[in-house]
């Protein structure tokens, strides 16, 4: 007897069922599923794969989105702790990993994060052999040093998030402080993805003025108006969002998307994002740290010579030094 959906339906053609455009978010904590609402609602993907070693709550999170599939144009989400389900992705987000502990230090964090990683990017790479890689998880620089060692893959396509949310919180306090939209603001944050981060001064401008040519003291201890405040805010916020709400969330799941639709759309923006520095601004050891890179289908293509001073040029390569002097001591 013939089922409703044979008396309703008439097939005409067998689909192939492979995803054009596939995510995969590693880790549905907080930051993975503020990732993965963020990319629905920009319609980036036409299969999102949620994957995490705690079974109910990934199938609770992936149900929950379920749900949500009438106000959504993604017709495809899934969810298992078997990577299998990351097959055919083109991009693969990872927020995946372990929580620093009261009294633990960032290279021992850092240290259960590689045994982690040790087990996810093999997992990753099997199934996906052609994806580009996204790494979220912190010490993030650190980090994508380890899944580039880990995965054998070109340099172009392991993209750490680096500072491209700690030069949205500049442009945005820059706006602020201004009375001016941040998209209107033009400013980078490079370096670590962390305290030495390197706000570059010389280059912020609005509409080409740079802020410099007007106050010659900016961003330095001379500066009457403490225009490095702004900085400093930028390295404290992601502290100050966490002591309030216990971690941070939205705004990490916002700038990943905006990654990953430089990529998906082969959109060649410049974002500052963490890729291997050895040889540039007198950097001499395999660090990883956030420059201006050009974003397309094939990862990172192309990345910006940016005229440094001096000073900023000294300060990016000390931020190098802190990264070089945790990375040197891992175990891989």
């Amino acid at each position: 007897m013939a089922t409703l959906k044979d008396q309703l339906i008439v097939n005409l053609l067998k689909e192939e069922q492979v995803p054009q455009n596939k995510i995969t978010v590693v880790g549905v904590g907080a930051v993975g599923m503020a990732c993965a609402i963020s990319i629905l609602m920009k319609d980036l993907a036409d299969e999102l794969a949620l994957v995490d070693v705690m079974e109910d709550k990934l199938k609770g999170e992936m149900m929950d989105l379920q749900h949500g599939s009438l106000f959504l144009k993604t017709p495809k989400i899934v969810s298992s702790k078997d990577y299998c389900v990351t097959a055919n992705s083109k991009l693969v987000i990872i927020t995946a990993g372990a929580r620093q502990q009261e009294g633990e230090s960032r290279l021992n964090l850092v240290q259960r994060n590689v045994n982690i990683f040790k087990f996810i990017i093999p997992s990753i790479v099997q199934n996906s052999p052609d994806c580009k890689i996204i790494i979220v998880t912190n010490p993030v620089d650190i980090l994508t040093y380890v899944v580039w060692k880990i995965s054998g893959f070109p340099v172009g396509r392991v993209i750490g998030s680096g500072c491209n949310l700690d030069s949205a919180r500049f442009r945005y306090l820059i706006g602020e402080k201004l009375g001016v939209n941040p998209t209107s603001c033009h400013g980078w944050v490079l370096g670590e993805h962390g305290d030495s981060s390197v706000p570059i001064w010389s280059g912020v401008n609005v509409a080409g003025v740079t802020l410099k040519s007007l106050n010659p003291a900016i961003g330095t201890d001379a500066d009457k108006e403490q225009w490095k405040n702004v900085h400093k805010q930028v390295v404290e916020g992601g502290y100050e969002v966490l002591n309030m709400k216990g971690y941070t969330s939205w705004a990490i799941g916002l700038s990943v998307t905006d990654l990953a639709r430089s990529i998906l759309k082969n959109l060649k923006r410049v974002h500052p994002v963490t890729t291997l520095v050895k040889g540039f601004h007198g950097i001499k050891e395999e660090v990883f740290l956030s420059i201006p890179c050009v974003l397309g289908q094939s990862g990172i293509t192309d990345f910006v010579k940016v005229n440094m001073t001096a000073e900023e040029e000294a300060l990016l390569k000390k931020s190098a030094d802190t990264l070089w002097n945790m990375q040197k001591d891992l175990q891989l």
